[in-house]
């Protein structure tokens, strides 16, 4: 098992304000305030747990690359004061970058929670009789 360093304990900490700032952003009318230093903060929390190099190759990848222009952009724009379009096109961005990363944390929070409805109407496929 991989020790936890100092910087990595700092990331872990500042996703709480991080979420924080996102949740009370998007609750206050978007507010571009929140909104930005919510952004801000993910991008550092990022930069402190996996590293510099890391975080810059995974948004530089050549199959991420449009996923990070639409994550990127959508920063951007709410950092220019269009917050309600800079979520949109961020939260498309996330989307695109996390994609192949949902099926496991799904089959992760089903494994690790036992809702017996959604496990059986998951494990089934597209038919429920």
């Amino acid at each position: 098992m991989a020790a936890i360093t100092e910087f990595q304990k700092i990331g872990i900490g500042l996703v709480g304000f991080g979420l924080f700032f996102l949740l009370f952003g998007v609750l206050l009318y978007f507010d571009f305030v929140l909104l930005a230093f919510g952004n801000i903060l993910f991008l550092t929390v990022l930069t402190f747990i996996i590293g510099l190099r890391r975080t810059f190759n995974f948004f530089f990848q050549r199959h991420k690359f449009r996923g990070s222009f639409f994550f990127l952009g959508g920063v951007s724009l709410v950092l220019c004061r269009w917050p309600f379009i800079g979520m949109l096109v961020e939260a498309y961005g996330f989307i695109l970058l996390f994609r192949s990363f949902f099926p496991m944390a799904l089959g992760f929070v089903l494994s690790v929670v036992n809702i017996p409805f959604l496990t059986v109407f998951l494990q089934s496929g597209s038919s429920m009789v």
